[in-house]
């Protein structure tokens, strides 16, 4: 039988632990796939929850502790399992109050996304604090429900500049036939997309960062979505618009995600 946790500062969470965070919204966290025990960009996990916690409490846990709570969740459950972990003030919302904040995390059953390819419906749409992934994004859910009853599978983003910044659980990546396009606007770089970036750099695939427009789309050769699930969902249409098939494209991702050496917490 696989055993699935939900644990607080390492330990299993009980009804008093989580019964406060019912209905709290200020928390930041990262999702990663775990696979025989060990996960890919470990270290880039451990930047986004410290230069998270310093930004929204002023204070950030020592690594050490961080990957001490990771072990013991990975070593309760099977060795292929979705997990994530979030910080938290135990002070919660609507107050200045310090508090030393504390770790949720939670495991399930391992994830590998969709399979494609996806039609993204275009919506104007700004996260706030978009470097942080922090919860209680409404918006995310909400624009996913709107695309899904006009007949599309998701939602891209486009900031008040009409540029494409990100989708709703996804970073967005374009192909232009030779390069991987990563586009300019403030958004959430994605650990998957650190990985992939950091990788294409040591197979020597050219990659740059533009501004990607709707006018852009059809000069260029593929898209794709990535998150913690998968380095690449195809993307064949966004809004109107349809983008060819990329296979090379598509290839390349994963096999720079798997360059990426998995750890041990």
């Amino acid at each position: 039988m696989e055993n699935f946790v939900t644990q607080v500062n390492g330990h299993s969470a009980t009804t008093e632990d989580l019964s406060p965070l019912a209905f709290a919204g200020y928390a930041h966290f990262t999702a990663m796939q775990v696979r025989d025990g060990r996960i890919r960009g470990l270290d880039l996990h451990l930047d986004r929850l410290r230069n998270a916690s310093e930004e929204m409490f002023g204070r950030v846990l020592p690594d050490e502790r961080i990957r001490s709570y990771l072990r013991t969740a990975i070593a309760a459950g099977p060795a292929d399992l979705s997990l994530t972990a979030t910080v938290y003030s135990p002070a919660g919302e609507f107050t200045v109050a310090e508090a030393e904040p504390e770790v949720l995390i939670r495991t399930g059953p391992p994830a590998t996304g969709p399979g494609g390819p996806l039609a993204l419906v275009t919506v104007e749409h700004e996260r706030a604090l978009p470097g942080i992934k922090h919860v209680g994004e409404v918006s995310k859910t909400y624009y996913m429900r709107q695309a899904a009853e006009l007949g599309f599978d998701d939602a891209a983003f486009l900031d008040r500049r009409g540029r494409f910044s990100e989708a709703s659980i996804w970073n967005l990546a374009f192909w232009d036939g030779t390069a991987v396009v990563w586009p300019r606007a403030e958004m959430l770089r994605g650990t998957t997309m650190g990985i992939v970036s950091r990788q294409l750099d040591h197979l020597g695939i050219p990659q740059h960062t533009r501004e990607v427009t709707p006018d852009d789309l059809p000069s260029l050769s593929g898209a794709v979505v990535m998150n913690s699930w998968t380095p690449g969902v195809p993307v064949h249409r966004i809004g109107s618009t349809p983008l060819p098939p990329a296979p090379t494209f598509l290839e390349t991702l994963h096999r720079a995600y798997q360059a990426e050496p998995l750890t041990t917490p």
